[in-house]
């Protein structure tokens, strides 16, 4: 039973994550398909891109609910219940980590458009506000400040996040706070950097497009 319980929450984040909520503000909004604008990528900052700061707003605050929505699902799914795996006891704390970053999963792979999906850095951020509101905070910081330092939201993502792992690896030292969410913040930053290989290499080559490019969609 508690297996099912962590299992059902693994699959409801990941069904929550999924939700292409770019790709139905771009509808709604003005009809077309984010995904062939642009950079092609079904997240907030190309819809900023394309259409413009209300539509992106919109889309990426309903992207960093679905990280709040999944993790806040997932401790009401499991509860008090304690999963024993190898000997390691896995508590809410478990179930919250395995959450969020199936939500992340989701979001990237979205089993409703074809496994498509964007860079989950929008979801990431929702998880931090459920599980440990202060890394949201401090990470937020750190991508605000480099955004309007040089203009690149790319970048901004991929040192925040950085930002997050270098500030876990210190609290579970000093705080002794459980190491899950050092090894949270260790795979959602691989994942993150991962998604933005191609930002990588544009950024080496001049060629990144700034978070305030618009996007000429007749064109």
């Amino acid at each position: 039973m508690i297996m099912v319980k962590f299992a059902l929450s693994a699959l409801a984040s990941y069904l929550i994550g999924a939700i292409p909520f770019a790709l139905i503000v771009s509808k709604c909004m003005a009809g077309i398909d984010i995904s062939k604008y642009g950079s092609g990528n079904i997240g907030g900052t190309n819809v900023l891109r394309v259409l413009g700061k209300r539509a992106g707003a919109i889309a990426m605050a309903l992207d960093v609910m679905k990280g709040v929505a999944a993790v806040f699902t997932a401790r009401a799914i499991v509860g008090d219940s304690v999963l024993v795996v190898a000997g390691i006891p896995m508590n809410w704390q478990y179930a919250q980590v395995i959450a969020a970053l199936m939500v992340m999963v989701g979001h990237n792979w979205s089993v409703y458009i074809k496994f498509r999906g964007g860079k989950g850095v929008a979801a990431y951020y929702g998880s931090w506000i459920a599980i440990w509101p202060l890394a949201a905070i401090f990470g937020g910081l750190i991508l605000i400040l480099t955004v309007l330092r040089s203009r690149y939201m790319s970048l901004g993502s991929i040192l925040s996040c950085l930002g997050i792992l270098c500030l876990f690896m210190v609290l579970t030292v000093v705080r002794n706070i459980p190491p899950v969410y050092l090894v949270y913040s260790l795979v959602a930053a691989a994942l993150i950097i991962y998604q933005h290989r191609k930002n990588i290499a544009r950024l080496q080559a001049g060629t990144e497009l700034r978070v305030d490019q618009r996007v000429n969609i007749d064109s």
